[in-house]
Protein backbone atom coordinates (compact mmCIF):
# COMPACT_ATOMS: atom_id res chain seq x y z
CA UNK A 1 0.00 0.00 0.00
CA UNK A 2 1.69 3.03 -1.16
CA UNK A 3 0.70 6.45 0.58
CA UNK A 4 -0.80 7.97 -2.60
CA UNK A 5 2.28 9.95 -4.14
CA UNK A 6 2.85 10.13 -7.85
CA UNK A 7 5.64 8.17 -7.37
CA UNK A 8 6.25 5.32 -5.30
CA UNK A 9 8.33 5.70 -2.07
CA UNK A 10 11.77 5.20 -2.10
CA UNK A 11 15.41 4.66 -0.65
CA UNK A 12 17.47 7.85 -2.01
CA UNK A 13 20.34 6.59 -0.53
CA UNK A 14 22.10 4.45 2.28
CA UNK A 15 24.36 5.52 4.90
CA UNK A 16 26.27 4.04 7.58
CA UNK A 17 29.02 5.72 9.88
CA UNK A 18 31.78 4.96 13.12
CA UNK A 19 32.05 6.72 15.71
CA UNK A 20 34.60 9.82 16.46
CA UNK A 21 35.27 12.70 18.30
CA UNK A 22 34.04 15.95 17.76
CA UNK A 23 33.89 18.90 19.87
CA UNK A 24 30.15 19.50 20.95
CA UNK A 25 29.88 22.32 23.12
CA UNK A 26 33.30 23.11 24.25
CA UNK A 27 33.55 19.65 25.01
CA UNK A 28 34.92 16.32 22.55
CA UNK A 29 32.25 13.77 22.38
CA UNK A 30 32.08 10.63 20.81
CA UNK A 31 29.49 10.41 18.11
CA UNK A 32 28.39 8.56 15.20
CA UNK A 33 25.82 10.95 14.12
CA UNK A 34 27.45 11.85 10.82
CA UNK A 35 26.54 8.82 7.68
CA UNK A 36 28.26 8.67 5.12
CA UNK A 37 26.64 7.42 1.86
CA UNK A 38 27.10 3.39 0.77
CA UNK A 39 27.56 1.96 -2.69
CA UNK A 40 25.94 -1.06 -3.94
CA UNK A 41 23.48 -3.33 -1.45
CA UNK A 42 24.09 -3.10 2.34
CA UNK A 43 23.37 -6.25 4.68
CA UNK A 44 20.86 -4.92 7.24
CA UNK A 45 20.61 -7.60 10.56
CA UNK A 46 18.58 -7.28 13.14
CA UNK A 47 20.67 -5.06 15.07
CA UNK A 48 20.77 -2.31 12.21
CA UNK A 49 23.42 -1.86 9.50
CA UNK A 50 26.47 -4.00 8.86
CA UNK A 51 29.42 -1.30 9.15
CA UNK A 52 27.36 1.38 11.25
CA UNK A 53 28.13 1.94 14.98
CA UNK A 54 25.35 3.96 17.00
CA UNK A 55 27.32 5.50 20.72
CA UNK A 56 24.82 6.82 22.73
CA UNK A 57 22.54 3.62 23.03
CA UNK A 58 19.93 5.81 25.42
CA UNK A 59 18.76 7.16 22.18
CA UNK A 60 19.89 5.04 19.41
CA UNK A 61 20.17 1.30 18.62
CA UNK A 62 19.15 -1.99 20.25
CA UNK A 63 16.50 -3.68 18.38
CA UNK A 64 13.38 -1.17 18.52
CA UNK A 65 15.69 1.28 16.68
CA UNK A 66 17.92 -0.64 14.78
CA UNK A 67 17.49 1.25 11.38
CA UNK A 68 16.43 4.92 11.41
CA UNK A 69 15.15 6.52 8.37
CA UNK A 70 14.73 10.05 7.62
CA UNK A 71 12.57 11.77 4.69
CA UNK A 72 14.91 13.67 1.83
CA UNK A 73 11.84 16.66 1.74
CA UNK A 74 13.04 17.95 5.14
CA UNK A 75 16.45 18.77 4.25
CA UNK A 76 16.15 22.12 2.47
CA UNK A 77 14.26 22.81 5.95
CA UNK A 78 17.54 22.31 7.51
CA UNK A 79 20.13 24.23 5.27
CA UNK A 80 17.63 26.92 5.62
CA UNK A 81 18.49 26.97 9.18
CA UNK A 82 22.38 26.68 8.86
CA UNK A 83 22.16 29.59 6.84
CA UNK A 84 20.80 31.57 8.85
CA UNK A 85 22.69 30.50 12.06
CA UNK A 86 26.14 29.75 12.81
CA UNK A 87 27.65 26.69 11.34
CA UNK A 88 27.60 23.27 12.27
CA UNK A 89 30.08 20.57 12.90
CA UNK A 90 30.11 20.19 9.24
CA UNK A 91 31.11 23.43 7.26
CA UNK A 92 28.63 22.22 4.19
CA UNK A 93 24.75 22.26 3.37
CA UNK A 94 23.08 19.57 5.34
CA UNK A 95 23.01 16.89 3.50
CA UNK A 96 21.65 13.09 3.36
CA UNK A 97 23.43 11.40 6.37
CA UNK A 98 24.22 14.47 7.92
CA UNK A 99 20.70 13.96 10.41
CA UNK A 100 22.28 10.27 11.21
CA UNK A 101 20.22 8.39 9.14
CA UNK A 102 20.69 5.19 7.73
CA UNK A 103 17.93 5.83 5.23
CA UNK A 104 17.45 8.92 3.09
CA UNK A 105 13.74 7.62 1.64
CA UNK A 106 11.46 10.10 -0.60
CA UNK A 107 7.69 9.99 -0.48
CA UNK A 108 6.93 8.40 2.92
CA UNK A 109 6.23 11.59 5.64
CA UNK A 110 5.51 11.61 9.22
CA UNK A 111 2.45 12.23 8.79
CA UNK A 112 1.86 8.85 6.37
CA UNK A 113 3.81 6.66 8.77
CA UNK A 114 2.41 5.12 11.72
CA UNK A 115 3.48 2.98 14.80
CA UNK A 116 3.30 -1.15 13.70
CA UNK A 117 3.55 0.08 9.58
CA UNK A 118 5.80 -2.31 7.90
CA UNK A 119 8.46 -1.42 5.33
CA UNK A 120 9.39 -3.50 2.61
CA UNK A 121 12.34 -2.77 0.69
CA UNK A 122 14.03 -4.87 -1.89
CA UNK A 123 13.51 -8.53 -2.13
CA UNK A 124 13.12 -10.04 1.01
CA UNK A 125 13.41 -7.17 3.62
CA UNK A 126 11.13 -5.74 6.19
CA UNK A 127 11.25 -3.03 8.28
CA UNK A 128 8.83 -2.19 11.41
CA UNK A 129 8.17 1.21 12.26
CA UNK A 130 8.28 1.69 16.17
CA UNK A 131 8.96 5.40 17.39
CA UNK A 132 10.20 8.61 16.13
CA UNK A 133 13.46 9.60 16.47
CA UNK A 134 14.02 12.01 19.83
CA UNK A 135 17.07 14.36 18.95
CA UNK A 136 19.94 15.01 21.65
CA UNK A 137 22.07 18.07 21.98
CA UNK A 138 25.10 16.53 19.53
CA UNK A 139 22.03 17.51 17.12
CA UNK A 140 21.98 21.09 18.22
CA UNK A 141 25.46 21.00 17.55
CA UNK A 142 25.26 19.66 13.88
CA UNK A 143 22.84 22.29 13.01
CA UNK A 144 24.77 25.19 14.64
CA UNK A 145 21.46 26.59 17.51
CA UNK A 146 20.08 25.47 20.49
CA UNK A 147 16.36 25.23 19.17
CA UNK A 148 17.46 22.38 16.43
CA UNK A 149 16.15 19.59 18.71
CA UNK A 150 13.08 21.99 19.61
CA UNK A 151 12.04 22.75 15.90
CA UNK A 152 12.27 19.04 14.96
CA UNK A 153 10.24 17.53 17.54
CA UNK A 154 7.90 20.76 17.07
CA UNK A 155 7.30 20.21 13.13
CA UNK A 156 7.63 16.63 13.37
CA UNK A 157 10.76 16.43 11.18
CA UNK A 158 12.19 13.52 12.95
CA UNK A 159 11.99 10.57 10.85
CA UNK A 160 11.39 7.51 12.43
CA UNK A 161 13.35 4.36 14.29
CA UNK A 162 12.32 0.69 12.40
CA UNK A 163 12.96 -2.73 14.32
CA UNK A 164 13.96 -5.37 11.42
CA UNK A 165 11.65 -8.04 11.34
CA UNK A 166 13.34 -9.90 8.38
CA UNK A 167 16.81 -9.14 7.44
CA UNK A 168 18.02 -8.38 3.91
CA UNK A 169 19.77 -6.43 1.42
CA UNK A 170 19.31 -2.65 0.98
CA UNK A 171 20.49 0.05 -1.99
CA UNK A 172 19.54 3.47 -3.22
CA UNK A 173 16.61 3.43 -5.61
CA UNK A 174 14.98 0.48 -4.14
CA UNK A 175 11.14 0.79 -3.89
CA UNK A 176 9.56 0.82 -0.41
CA UNK A 177 5.93 -0.72 0.19
CA UNK A 178 4.53 0.29 3.24
CA UNK A 179 1.90 -2.12 5.14
CA UNK A 180 0.02 -0.56 7.47
CA UNK A 181 -0.53 -2.11 10.80
CA UNK A 182 -3.30 -0.92 12.96
CA UNK A 183 -2.86 3.42 12.31
CA UNK A 184 -3.33 4.16 15.86
CA UNK A 185 -0.81 6.50 15.96
CA UNK A 186 0.95 8.25 13.55
CA UNK A 187 4.43 9.39 13.86
CA UNK A 188 3.95 13.13 13.33
CA UNK A 189 0.98 13.07 16.20
CA UNK A 190 3.65 10.89 18.63
CA UNK A 191 6.43 13.47 18.35
CA UNK A 192 4.06 16.62 18.95
CA UNK A 193 2.37 14.67 21.94
CA UNK A 194 6.05 14.39 23.66
CA UNK A 195 6.24 18.31 22.45
CA UNK A 196 2.57 19.36 24.12
CA UNK A 197 4.02 17.36 27.51
CA UNK A 198 7.03 19.15 26.89
CA UNK A 199 5.68 22.57 26.78
CA UNK A 200 2.89 22.06 29.62
CA UNK A 201 5.47 21.00 32.15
Amino acid sequence: MHSGHATPPTVVSVHAGTARGLMVGGRRVLTAIAKFPQSGPVEVKPLGLVGDEQVDLSYHGGLDQAVYAYPSEHLSFWSAQRAIHQPGLFESAVTAGMVGENLSIRGLLETEVYVGDTLHIGHSLALRVTRYREPCGTFNAVMGYPQAAKDMIQRAFTGFYLRVITPGLVQAGDAITLTHGAKSLCIADMARGKWAKHAND
